[in-house]
């Protein structure tokens, strides 16, 4: 039975047609982008997922370099919620505050460098 769970679960995740492939086909579209038409602060979170799941981080540094810390607070958020660190509440807080300044920093980034549409 665990073999069949993992062969699903590789069949699942491999790049020729599974999950993966199903992702990159199906991506939602930015509203902001539609009205405005150009990028809002979050555009690329999407394609930075799917190259972490494809495993090339600097491909999805390069599409949203906000990515690995808003998975590692939602981590430790969740990890947090379990077992109640002493300070975790004052980390949580310390991580917002540094992965908003990081969105900001790389939209103005992108404003300077002509690279929001």
């Amino acid at each position: 039975m665990k073999n069949v769970v993992g062969l699903g679960l590789l069949l699942l995740l491999t790049e020729t047609g599974g999950f993966i492939h199903w992702l990159e086909r199906h991506l939602l579209a930015c509203p902001f982008r539609q009205t405005f038409g150009i990028d809002c602060p979050g555009c690329g979170l999407q394609r930075s997922v799917l190259a972490l799941m494809k495993g090339d981080i600097v491909a999805s540094f390069k599409f949203y370099p906000p990515t690995l810390p808003i998975l590692f607070l939602v981590a430790f958020t969740i990890i947090h919620l379990k077992f109640d660190f002493k300070n975790g509440a004052f980390l949580i807080k310390i991580l917002y505050i540094g992965i908003a300044l990081i969105v900001v920093a790389n939209y103005i980034y992108k404003i300077l460098n002509h690279q929001l549409i």
